[in-house]
């Protein structure tokens, strides 16, 4: 008998397994409402789908290893929430079998915000992203979409849950929207910045913050695509740039020594040729142009929100750039010269105190929700095989 708890009352009954609605899952719900300062409000159409029971069984199965071919591998594991929900310590996650994923696991913090999904922006919303990984052959590598419904038609602890969440059986169109329910509830913001810009709190961040800032907007020319409007701040225009690192991973060097990080704050030196005789090829990677087929589209890449920027090392598309230093140092360069490259990069002659100060901006738009938020991912069994 599948029992739903609320606030210690019960909700209904199914023949199946257990549903227990938390105090989490509540939470979760008032927090899609009620966005913390900085955010946005959410459309009322995606409000209105967002209930306790979605949320708690979204959060189910991001968290389950069952949904991968070979019971290893589950969505929180490319965005695990102590490392802000992504991979911190490589700059692309390790897939089935340990396999390279071919680009930088993006967060999905705020996730409820983009117009689309992916680097390259190649799926129209959250209800279709999941489909992509759960299919790659070096992500969950299942045989097919179909293969998945029936992995959780025969998994006894879904019994009865989608009839609650949802009045119908496990579908595609349910089990994508039921992610994309728990991925939208987790938003962060509340940041120092945004209780200094948004809450005229003036103590909120220091003097080197506020400077930061003023680079962030001018000479730095970071606003032209990291946007903010007058009551929120997304830190994204959704669009796509060149920035002349996937030109230069396409056209770059292809010898010399390259340094390879062995532990966080340990690194090494190790020939290309030495790489290149056990490591894998290099995948192609052109870009927003796989989904276009549109030549002007090479090599670019969507912009990414810098909400908890601090908390979502590495950095670009393909996690090339360790540290928010590197990426300041990068932008301050002009980018990567190549023949697309985004009319709006060009050096800025930025000081090393400008630098410095443009990266305490960066580290102050860490939400101050960010360890309820892990301790609402980590409410949940992680479902594992028992065989």
């Amino acid at each position: 008998m599948l029992a739903i708890v609320g606030c210690g009352s019960a909700l209904g009954t199914v023949d199946g397994a257990e549903l227990t609605i938390t105090s989490f899952d509540q939470n979760a719900v008032q927090r899609a409402h009620n966005p913390p300062l900085g955010l946005p409000s959410l459309p009322k159409s995606v409000l209105a789908a967002i209930t306790p029971e979605k949320v708690s069984l979204g959060r189910k199965l991001f968290f389950d290893r069952r949904l991968s071919h070979n019971g290893t591998i589950s969505c929180a594991m490319c965005h695990v929430p102590e490392q802000g929900f992504t991979v911190n310590e490589i700059a692309t996650a390790v897939g089935m079998e340990g396999r390279t994923v071919r680009r930088n696991a993006p967060t999905i913090l705020n996730a409820a915000y983009y117009t689309t999904m992916f680097h390259d922006g190649r799926d129209p919303d959250l209800e279709h992203q999941v489909f992509g990984p759960l299919t790659s052959r070096v992500e969950m590598s299942n045989p097919s979409l179909g293969y998945v419904i029936e992995t959780i038609r025969h998994t006894k602890d879904y019994d009865g849950l989608f009839e609650q969440a949802y009045n119908a059986p496990v579908s595609l169109d349910v089990l994508g929207d039921a992610i994309a329910v728990y991925e939208r509830t987790v938003l962060s913001a509340n940041s120092p910045f945004d209780r200094w810009y948004f809450g005229n709190e003036e103590d909120a961040v220091s003097q080197e913050v506020k400077a930061g800032f003023n680079l962030f907007v001018s000479k730095g020319g970071c606003v032209a695509c990291h946007t903010i409007d007058g009551d929120h701040a997304l830190f994204t225009d959704n669009a796509f740039h060149n920035t002349g690192v996937g030109y230069f991973n396409t056209f770059g060097p292809q010898e010399g020594d390259v340094e390879v990080y062995l532990a966080p704050g340990v690194s090494g030196t190790v020939t290309r040729a030495a790489i290149n005789a056990v490591g894998q090829e290099k995948p192609e990677d052109i870009g927003r142009y796989e989904v276009t087929l549109d030549t002007h589209d090479r090599w670019k890449y969507k912009t990414p929100m810098l909400r908890n920027v601090a908390k979502t090392a590495p950095y670009m598309h393909e996690g090339s750039l360790r540290t928010l230093e590197d990426v300041v140092k990068f932008y301050n360069q002009g980018g990567l010269k190549n023949p697309g490259l985004d009319e709006k990069l060009k050096p800025l002659g930025m000081t090393t105190q400008e630098q410095r100060a443009l990266v305490r901006f960066l580290e102050s738009l860490t939400g101050d929700n960010i360890e309820a938020l892990i301790a609402d991912a980590r409410s949940t069994k992680v479902g594992n095989p028992t065989h």
